[in-house]
């Protein structure tokens, strides 16, 4: 006898009544750069269909993100200035802030999310405060708090810290639940490797280090049990969720921290995995709808819950269509 699972994907509606892992626009959280000024909707050159947003346009893009059922976004802030040690960060009037304060006003339901890092604000482009040259972890975490009680009293639903210092979750938990935000949600980039994928992004936020790298506080990409010990530590701190970064390079990563990790877990498909499907796609190399569900679908595959992408409106629109 011949066994025959081609039975089972003879027809597109056998095929898809037999689908092991599904993805819905609701996987979905979209990244926005926000930026001081009126009216500003700046291209990314680097990532086609991508800008940075003032607060009045980034509320628009939030309606139209809402409208196609995306349920949150996440906010990266571009400072008026910088300084060594990231203090717009934690300006109440600063420019995430204003924009999580616009966004919830004009759509109480949607979730806004806001990175909590200071690459962006800080004169050095790294991720903490700089000590006899080495980004010192435990000077960090005082100001990755107040950036975190900031964001909270504007209105975020989650913040997020992307810095890798060790004990920030737990720290910003303390400062959170101390004063009176203890509603407020910690999503964790518990698992963020050095990549070269961030190259993109770091155009997008003007956030590239002026001296050396980020591979002293970033994972090395070798790693997975390193991965699994970090997920592990973020939880035991109090994260409510956490985060793998980059993902179609780390989607085995991704399955082993699923394996362990009994909270929603979130992949971020970073802006290199972005910017190289968009640069194929315009040379005509591939088919980048194709490419954009099948790479976000193997994300789902590999055990994410949620996923950051920059493709979030456009898969919106063609699962919409399905």
């Amino acid at each position: 006898m011949i066994i025959r699972p081609r039975r089972l994907r003879r027809t597109a509606s056998i095929r898809e009544m037999v689908r092991e892992t599904t993805i819905s626009v609701k996987d979905l959280i979209s990244p926005l750069f926000v930026k001081y000024g009126k009216g500003r909707k700046d291209p990314i050159l680097s990532m086609p269909g991508q800008y940075q947003f003032s607060v009045d346009t980034i509320v628009s893009e939030a309606e139209e993100l809402h409208a196609l059922g995306i349920p949150a976004v996440m906010l990266f802030g571009l400072p008026e200035k910088k300084d060594a040690t990231g203090s717009c960060s934690y300006a109440d009037d600063g420019v995430v802030q204003e924009a999580v304060l616009a966004i919830k006003s004009r759509l109480p339901a949607m979730v806004v999310m806001t990175d909590v890092c200071l690459c962006e604000y800080t004169d050095h482009g790294h991720c903490g405060i700089i000590m006899d040259g080495q980004v010192d972890n435990d000077a960090t975490l005082d100001v990755l708090a107040r950036q975190a009680i900031s964001h909270a009293k504007a209105g975020a639903d989650f913040v997020a810290p992307s810095d890798m210092m060790d004990g920030r979750v737990a720290a910003i938990r303390e400062a959170l639940d101390s004063n009176q935000f203890k509603d407020t949600g910690i999503l964790s980039y518990a698992v963020k490797y050095a990549s070269a994928f961030y190259g993109p992004f770091r155009e997008a936020a003007d956030s590239a280090p002026q001296f050396g790298d980020r591979a002293g506080y970033q994972m090395d990409y070798a790693n997975v049990k390193e991965a699994i010990k970090e997920a592990v530590l973020d939880m035991e701190e109090g994260a409510d969720m956490i985060m793998v970064k980059p993902a179609l390079s780390y989607l085995d990563v991704i399955t082993r921290v699923r394996e362990e990790c009994l909270l929603p877990l979130a992949a971020y498909n970073v802006s290199g995995e972005y910017a190289m499907v968009k640069a194929a796609d315009e040379r005509g190399w591939i088919d980048g709808t194709m490419v954009m569900i099948e790479s976000l679908t193997s994300i789902k595959r590999a055990g994410a819950d949620l996923i950051l992408t920059y493709f979030a409106k456009e898969a919106a629109r063609v699962l919409c269509d399905k």
